[in-house]
């Protein structure tokens, strides 16, 4: 019984196999294509397959949602500004006396943060009015 089921599903994994390696080639390693007007074989060109490919068209939508993706650390840097804040107002009702160094560290750590928003912005930037 099990040879019998061996026997049939043999040729269904050795077809599944031949379709998994099928993207491991290669486009250079291509046969050649027969042409229909003179039936002569003519091979692709590796410029217009694979990575070389030229633009036809430009997925605007794909560079819209990769910056809108990037804009999401904008709002991750608005919500580190407000717990720095948060902090700067718990650490000076724990201990005014250091209201002037608290207030100094406050403001160095946003302007870490306020530098990773405009990077994050000049990104997004990028991601957006790119190809």
């Amino acid at each position: 019984m099990s040879l019998m089921r061996a026997i049939r599903l043999a040729p269904q994994a050795q077809r599944s196999l031949a379709s998994s390696t099928r993207l491991f080639a290669s486009p250079a390693l291509a046969r050649p294509v027969e042409s229909e007007a003179r039936k002569a074989p003519v091979m692709t060109n590796i410029s217009e397959v694979g990575l070389g490919a030229p633009l036809g068209k430009r997925n605007a939508g794909v560079s819209v949602l990769g910056c809108a993706i990037a804009m999401v650390a904008v709002g991750g840097c608005a919500q580190g500004i407000g717990q720095l804040f948060a902090a700067l107002v718990v650490g000076m009702a724990r201990n005014p006396s250091m209201k002037e160094d608290l207030f100094t560290y406050t403001l160095i750590g946003m302007g870490f943060l306020e530098f990773l928003a405009i990077v994050v912005i000049l990104i997004a930037g990028l991601l957006l009015y790119s190809e």
